[in-house]
C-alpha cells in the first residue's frame, strides 16, 4: 500500500473586519472570498507582479469552493490590540515609503472598462487617477522585522489619487484623531509623526494639500461603508459600532473637521 500523502490543512487566519473568520491559510496560499469586484483587483494584482513589484500577493485564480486564492505572506500584520512595535516611528514612515512604491508601480495600470465597488469623491480623483489601496488599515500592512514589506485585502481599491491614499493612511497610522483616542505612546506627537509620515513618502506640496483636504472627507468615506454593513446586518461590524466604534468614529471625524490648520502648519502648506 503506498503511503498516504498528508496534505495541508486549512488555518482560519485572524484580522480584519469585513471577512472576519472567512480568510484561511492552505499551505502557502491564502483563500478569501471572491467579490463582484474580484476581477478588477485580480488585474491590479497582475499588473503589480508585471512590473516586479514585490509588496502585495500574487493571485492564483479561484478554488473549487469559489474562493480567491492568494499566495501567502510570510510576516505579520498589527491585529487589534495595537502592538507597541507597530507604533513606533520606524513602523510609521516604513509604511509610507511601501505605500510610496505601491503607488509608483501602481500608476501605469490602466483601468479602463473595469468596475470597482467603490468609487472615491470625484474631486479626489483627479485627471490622472491611479489605483488607490484605500484601506491601509493596520491588519492590512504585512511587516518583517519591524518593517512594511506588503499591502494585503484590495478589496476597497479604486481610482483616487496619490493624496487621498495617503489621507487614508496617515488617517489610520498617525493617527489623526483626538489625543484620548490615540495609543499613549504618540497621542502627544500626532502631528510631528504626521510630519515624518509625509517626508517619508516624499510627499510634494501639492500631495500634503491635497492629503489635508482629503482626510476629514475619507474619514466620512470610510465610515459610510461601516454604516452600510452594520446596516445589512454584519455581525463583526455591529460588534465593534456597537462596542465604542461609533463614538470614535464621531469624535475623529469632529477632530478632522476642525484641525485642517494645525495639519497644514505641520506639513508647511
Amino acid at each position: 500500500m503506498s503511503p498516504q500523502i498528508a496534505l495541508p490543512r486549512e488555518v482560519p487566519l485572524p484580522g480584519g473586519t469585513t471577512n472576519a473568520g472567512r480568510v484561511s491559510r492552505i499551505g502557502n496560499t491564502v483563500r478569501r472570498p471572491d467579490r463582484p469586484a474580484g476581477s478588477s483587483t485580480r488585474a491590479v494584482l497582475a499588473h503589480l507582479e508585471r512590473v516586479g513589484f514585490d509588496g502585495s500577493p500574487r493571485c492564483l485564480g479561484i478554488d473549487s469552493q469559489g474562493r480567491e486564492v492568494l499566495t501567502y505572506v510570510p510576516g505579520r500584520a498589527p491585529i487589534s490590540p495595537t502592538p507597541p512595535w507597530a507604533l513606533t516611528d520606524d513602523a510609521l514612515t516604513s509604511v509610507a515609503a511601501l505605500l510610496r512604491r505601491y503607488h509608483d508601480a501602481v500608476q501605469s495600470f490602466d483601468p479602463t472598462g473595469l468596475a470597482f465597488g467603490h468609487t472615491v469623491p470625484d474631486r479626489f480623483r483627479g485627471p490622472n487617477p491611479l489605483i488607490a489601496h484605500n484601506d491601509p488599515n493596520l491588519d492590512n500592512i504585512i511587516f518583517r522585522d519591524g518593517r512594511a514589506v506588503a499591502l494585503i485585502d484590495f478589496d476597497l481599491a479604486a481610482p483616487a489619487s496619490r493624496g487621498w491614499d495617503l489621507a487614508c493612511a496617515a488617517r489610520l497610522w498617525v493617527p489623526l484623531r483626538e489625543r484620548a483616542d490615540a495609543p499613549p505612546e504618540v497621542r502627544d506627537r500626532l502631528l510631528e509623526r504626521l510630519t515624518l509620515f509625509a517626508d517619508a513618502y516624499g510627499a510634494s506640496l501639492e500631495e500634503r494639500r491635497e492629503l489635508v483636504e482629503a482626510v476629514a472627507e475619507c474619514h466620512r468615506w470610510c465610515y459610510a461603508i461601516v454604516r452600510a454593513a452594520v446596516a445589512d446586518g454584519h455581525g463583526e461590524f455591529n460588534r465593534v459600532w456597537r462596542g465604542g466604534g461609533r463614538g470614535r468614529a464621531e469624535r475623529t471625524g469632529r477632530w478632522l473637521a476642525a484641525g485642517g490648520a494645525r495639519m497644514r502648519g505641520a506639513l508647511g502648506v
